[in-house]
């Protein structure tokens, strides 16, 4: 049976059909790209759910990826999006088979790579054991910063795979390396990720 997205179309199975991934989107202004990325994993078959931090929704409202996930979005621990349930971070840590980090900003990284659990993101990474794929979206000069690649090494040391950033048009302006990878480059991220955890 075909997979549809909420507007009606029907998905493209691909190599992530029926695949369960979770997006997190963080507070960078590439936060808004989380549209796009959540789109292209539907498309390619995929299950997707998204967290999202607090400053990510400044920058793209929930509202707006549950329609296109088609599923409620968390936000808060402590502030179900739905009647009746609870540990969402849990739940989402436990259902995963893939987790996908977009929009990720220094702050981010940082907590991520000190294992806090203070938020719907990172609380729930913390518990997930599945594969995370993490793309980055700064200013240069935080990107730049010795303690943003300790963070990201830490990471990387964990066995998290990382795609970006480019160099391009920042959010100042200014041209720099520190701008997300595109969303078609994640999600082409993503699935080669899903096959060498499967040993494909």
């Amino acid at each position: 049976m075909s997979a549809t997205t909420p507007a009606g179309e029907t998905a493209v199975a691909g190599d992530l059909s029926q695949r369960r991934v979770l997006v997190h989107v963080g507070g960078s202004v590439a936060a808004y790209k989380a549209a796009d990325v959540v789109t292209l994993l539907r498309r390619r078959g995929a299950d997707v759910r998204v967290a999202m931090t607090r400053a990510a929704t400044q920058f793209v409202g929930p509202l707006t990826l549950r329609s296109l996930s088609g599923h409620a979005v968390v936000t808060d621990l402590f502030d179900p999006p739905e009647p009746g349930a609870g540990m969402e971070h849990l739940s989402l840590s436990q259902w995963a088979e893939l987790q996908v980090v977009v929009a990720a900003s220094a702050n981010l990284i940082a907590r991520l790579a000190l294992g806090l659990a203070d938020d719907a993101v990172t609380a729930t990474a913390l518990a997930c054991r599945a594969p995370m794929l993490i793309a980055p979206a700064m200013e240069t000069a935080m990107w730049e910063h010795p303690a943003t690649a300790a963070h990201l090494e830490t990471l990387r040391s964990r066995g998290v795979a990382q795609v970006g950033p480019v160099t391009g048009r920042l959010a100042s302006g200014r041209e720099g390396l520190g701008r997300m990878a595109e969303p078609d480059a994640i999600v082409a991220a993503a699935v080669a990720l899903l096959r060498r955890a499967a040993g494909g």
